[in-house]
């Protein structure tokens, strides 16, 4: 029996053109390398044959039975009423005097009962129907969604024949009115009262066709002319 360690190598010289020793030899058969079990607790024959069950902690046992906390603001209230102001005073006062919160009141002492299940309960989540197959073979969820499509829209139409026609309403001077917008009207230029109905001085035209024919010539040749107005500077 070897008993191996890595760390042990380097313990021992090795010898030169041997190779190197995993191990040492144990000397005593009855050596234990390892933690030896102190607990006895009779196998499994008393495990089988007995029950071990733990009892709850009642309402006096000193597993529950818990000081309360100290309350530092009833030590540093008394302090300041003793007449302490600084910190190391208040300090020694809290170390001398002991002073504990008030325990809170129990609601009751009896341990809660859990409620009672019917034995035929069944836990979890309850078994959906099964799917019917021929009526998906048979797209017949397809037909009920048009079914119910056409009859949507068949109601709509006979909602749209019941309802009242309202008749042509008359046209008015006040509707016609806030239809139309009327043109602004252009502001003449402000002239003297005596030159107002006086016409021109001078008429070069023999008639109104020249005046015309004259004036489309010279848009005519605006074109080749300068200036702002296309008359020659």
């Amino acid at each position: 029996m070897k008993l191996v360690h890595p760390g042990w190598r380097s313990l021992r010289s090795q010898r030169l053109g041997r190779p190197s020793l995993k191990g040492w030899h144990v000397l005593d058969l009855t050596l234990c390398t390892e933690l030896s079990t102190t607990i006895q607790d009779g196998g499994v024959s008393e495990a089988l044959s007995n029950w071990h069950t733990h009892s709850l902690p009642t309402s006096g046992s000193s597993g529950h039975s818990r000081r309360p906390e100290k309350d530092f603001v009833a030590l540093n209230r008394e302090g300041v009423k003793s007449g302490l102001v600084t910190a190391k005073e208040h300090y020694q006062y809290r170390a001398t005097h002991d002073r504990r919160r008030a325990a809170p009141a129990r609601r009751g002492s009896h341990v809660p009962v859990p409620p009672r299940i019917p034995r035929d309960t069944t836990f979890g989540i309850s078994t959906r129907p099964s799917t019917p197959i021929c009526e998906l073979l048979e797209h017949k969820y397809a037909q009920h969604w048009l079914e119910e499509q056409q009859a949507k829209e068949r109601a709509l139409e006979e909602r749209q024949l019941n309802m009242p026609k309202l008749g042509r309403i008359q046209e008015t001077r006040t509707t016609l009115l806030r239809k139309s917008r009327p043109m602004p009207e252009s502001t003449p230029l402000w002239k003297l009262p005596r030159f107002q109905q006086v016409g021109p001085a001078l008429d070069t035209f023999r008639d109104p066709y020249a005046r015309k024919k004259a004036f489309s010539a010279h848009f005519s040749d605006s074109v080749a002319q300068t200036g702002q107005l296309g008359q020659a500077p």
